[in-house]
């Protein structure tokens, strides 16, 4: 006879794993943006920021791939040197892209409103907070004492320079429930601005929540979005929030501030066995 035996998880969450920028800090996802214009305008090459945002959430060197494999970019880069960008090229920008990046940052390390009621919210739940990014090691250690002083300091960070590969790939989620000694996986919770924060949150088998006006995908300064007609910011949330779902996000938000709801959806869920 065969038996088909199934564990369900039916206790509480026990840690949400945050991105960084355009989730926590950095409204509207600018340091790496204004930073890629840059880079490729001293090559004689000029690129949108749409350009500049299309690989965001990914490691930076698979992030510049991202832009230059656009066809726009890709036929400029024709243009001007002849040839298509090659692994030298890449290599070459991403040399020039890391003291650049790391000269910014600071910059642009304000905390995004609503961080601290969400952290404090779910400090009291007592869970843990862990945290993912695109930035290097060597970016996060100007970044990191920065948002501390600012009063920003989660349990764990891993960069995607400390794993086999960063996002899409769910390494970076798992050296952080390692680090913070916590399981099963479907007890977590990934958030995050970008298409790929998404997709590492699902391949690590955790819940995964997205952010539609602070991130990336909207791209817009905090009174910038404060400008906007209530009808037109509501339609672009919407808009947003169906490419975060188109993904798999399990859900979609404004911003952090609304986090502590999700929560709360997400412990009824599991108390009837659901998974992610």
């Amino acid at each position: 006879m065969d038996f088909h035996y199934q564990r369900s998880y039916r206790g509480t969450l026990k840690a949400v794993i945050l991105d960084w920028a355009g989730t926590t800090i950095d409204y509207g996802s600018f340091a790496p943006t204004a930073v890629f214009l840059r880079l490729f305008a001293e090559r004689g090459i000029q690129i949108t920021a749409q350009d500049a945002r299309s690989g965001m959430g990914l490691m930076k060197k698979d992030h510049l791939r991202t832009i230059l494999s656009r066809p726009t970019v890709a036929d400029a880069w024709q243009q001007q040197f002849g040839k298509p960008a090659d692994d030298q090229d890449v290599d070459a920008l991403f040399r020039d892209f890391i003291p650049r990046q790391i000269e910014v940052l600071k910059e642009f390390s304000d905390p995004i409103p609503g961080l601290f009621p969400a952290v404090a919210d779910i400090r009291q739940r007592g869970m843990s907070i862990g945290s993912t990014t695109g930035y290097l090691r060597e970016m996060m250690d100007v970044l990191l004492p920065e948002a501390a002083q600012r009063g920003y300091q989660p349990d764990a960070l891993v960069c995607p320079d400390e794993v086999p590969a960063g996002r899409p790939y769910p390494w970076m989620c798992y050296q952080n429930v390692i680090q913070m000694g916590v399981f099963p996986n479907e007890a977590c919770v990934k958030v995050g601005d970008t298409l790929p924060d998404i997709e590492e949150g699902l391949n690590a088998g955790m819940w995964s929540v997205g952010l539609s006006l602070t991130g990336n995908l909207l791209g817009l300064r905090e009174a910038e979005v404060k400008a906007l007609a209530i009808e037109q910011r509501k339609n672009l949330s919407k808009s947003i929030a169906e490419k975060l779902y188109r993904v798999g996000a399990h859900f979609v938000i404004d911003g952090i501030w609304e986090l502590p709801t999700v929560l709360d959806e997400i412990n009824a869920l599991l108390k009837h066995g659901e998974k992610p």
